[in-house]
């Protein structure tokens, strides 16, 4: 027996491939979610983890600003306590050539001369006072050329003048200081002071 199929097959063909191609297109579409959600929460995992390093490091760098502000601060203390030693240091030597240099001058000026005043500038030193005559002016910067404390002595001005009746010669002179003499002039004042405080005691 013969069977005709009198339903439009082309029609049911038809609505077969559309429920198809919707099929697809719901998974296509459902797909293209499922990696757009993906590569979303991938990224947003990227930077939050990248905001938290940032985080971490501007962190860090605030200690770091502390500490070197720190080790300034500590640098700056050490050069003042640096300064402050130099300068104990250099009144501690100072103090040791004022004591020679003075017994240095005792030593050295004569006795037809009289000193009124002593500065020093520097390695400079000015000496200024009275004398009996030119003569001894000059007898006192040989003394003190002769001297390892001294160097260069000049004679800046001399000029007569009348004090308290008698006729003397008012001078100023300058003299170098030797900023190292050599260790047996060091060595022989050193021994004069303690020969000194032998002999009070």
């Amino acid at each position: 027996m013969i069977r005709i199929n009198l339903l439009p097959y082309r029609e049911t063909e038809r609505q077969v491939r559309r429920r198809q191609f919707a099929w697809m297109a719901g998974l296509l579409s459902l797909l293209g979610v499922l990696v757009v959600w993906g590569v979303h929460a991938i990224l947003a995992t990227g930077i939050a983890h990248q905001d938290k390093r940032n985080r971490f490091l501007q962190a860090e760098l605030i200690k770091l600003e502390r500490q070197l502000t720190e080790i300034q601060a500590i640098r700056e203390k050490n050069q003042v306590l640096l300064a402050r030693r130099n300068v104990v240091e250099s009144l501690q030597a100072n103090r040791v050539q004022v004591v020679q240099v003075l017994d240095q001058i005792a030593r050295r000026v004569p006795e037809g001369v009289y000193l009124k005043s002593f500065r020093q500038s520097k390695q400079q030193l000015y000496l200024g006072g009275y004398a009996q005559s030119h003569v001894w002016v000059s007898r006192l910067m040989r003394s003190l050329e002769a001297s390892p404390w001294f160097e260069s002595p000049l004679l800046i001005e001399i000029r007569a003048v009348t004090v308290n009746g008698a006729r003397l010669n008012e001078f100023d002179l300058s003299v170098r200081l030797v900023e190292r003499p050599d260790s047996s002039a060091q060595q022989e004042v050193i021994d004069r002071h303690a020969e000194r405080g032998r002999n009070q005691s």
